[in-house]
């Protein structure tokens, strides 16, 4: 099992080198942290029964969904997956709203019909999650076909993962957005696991970046527990596409710090490997990386009571009608 790198991506790392602006900086600690404790809060909400069905953490893979986010304008599109809480956080949801979907009540942002495995919000331009490996691959596809179609200068963010890229419809995705120059951006989150499969036994390559050339499609792997890293592979991707470049493919090295779901022990990690990626934890190295304790824990306490008020909306909202999800469905 691959350890994490003693540096940061090719394109610097969070020793200050080429900093974003400062208040970019700040936004991508408080979607890091906001993920962080929404999830810890979601798994203690779980253990009570208030949660339904799967709910699969993202804890440890933070920085690639705030770095990516913290590149993209509020017109830009992203498509999520199944373990895509840091994705929607970061895309700008509100934390009641989205904690209300996930304990299934009318006033989340699908009024409680989608979960934490199918949550989206059309508001902030998040296409949704999808319990499907793979799936959100193509939907990101023809979304970038829509935004070819109408001659915007938006671009669309896909987020999959290892395992995903294994299926074919990555391969013929690729294919089509290479050969009309979609602007779409494949950011594929390398946790190492395919459920507990181990990539090694999953892909004769472990350099999954490699994969986008074959296509005609630029390859480029980061260092995923370094959010600044994330944000300029991804700033540099996006500013291409929007100069109708075409696609890029963005392979995200990073870990999860447990199993696949909420249940998994994960005792299939190797303990030593998982405690060398938790060294460098993203929370820590972005908050190593703003340099000041005293703006790091204001937004700490900020977000502390946003998710206090999320919790309460959320609990105290009603649960779904039924006579309107019928009506709703004979509608149309």
């Amino acid at each position: 099992m691959e350890n994490p790198p003693a540096t940061a991506g090719r394109n610097g790392s969070t020793d200050g080198s080429t900093r974003p602006p400062e208040r970019t900086l700040l936004d991508m600690y408080r979607n890091i942290y906001a993920t962080r404790q929404f999830e810890l809060t979601c798994i203690e909400l779980y253990r009570q029964g208030l949660i339904r069905g799967y709910l699969h953490p993202y804890i440890g893979q933070e920085a690639v969904a705030a770095g990516v986010c913290a590149a993209l304008n509020p017109a830009d599109y992203i498509v999520s997956t199944h373990r895509g809480h840091g994705h929607c956080i970061s895309k700008g949801a509100d934390l009641g709203q989205m904690m209300a979907e996930i304990v299934g009540r009318a006033t989340g942002t699908c009024r409680g019909r989608g979960g934490s495995m199918h949550i989206s919000d059309k508001r902030v331009n998040n296409l949704g999650a999808n319990g499907i490996v793979g799936g959100g691959i193509p939907i990101a596809t023809g979304a970038g076909m829509g935004i070819k179609v109408r001659g915007t200068d938006q671009v669309v963010v896909v987020f999959f993962s290892d395992g995903a890229s294994n299926n074919g419809v990555f391969a013929e995705s690729l294919n089509m957005a290479a050969i009309y120059r979609l602007p779409v951006i494949y950011l594929l989150e390398n946790n190492h696991y395919a459920v507990s499969t181990p990539i090694e036994c999953a892909t004769g390559c472990c350099d999954l970046a490699g994969r986008g050339p074959a296509y005609g499609v630029p390859g480029t792997c980061v260092d995923g527990n370094d959010a600044l890293a994330v944000y300029r592979e991804t700033a540099d991707a996006v500013a291409r596409a929007r100069r109708g470049l075409g696609p890029a493919l963005i392979e995200a090295k990073t870990y999860r710090h447990g199993g696949h779901h909420v249940n998994d022990p994960g005792l299939y990690m190797d303990p030593g490997v998982l405690a060398d990626w938790k060294a460098r934890d993203p929370l820590l190295l972005t908050r190593r990386a703003i340099g000041d304790d005293s703006q790091a824990a204001a937004i700490e306490v900020q977000v502390d009571a946003e998710l206090k008020t999320a919790v309460a909306f959320a609990t105290k909202s009603p649960e779904p009608d039924v006579a309107e999800f019928l009506a709703s469905i004979e509608d149309g």
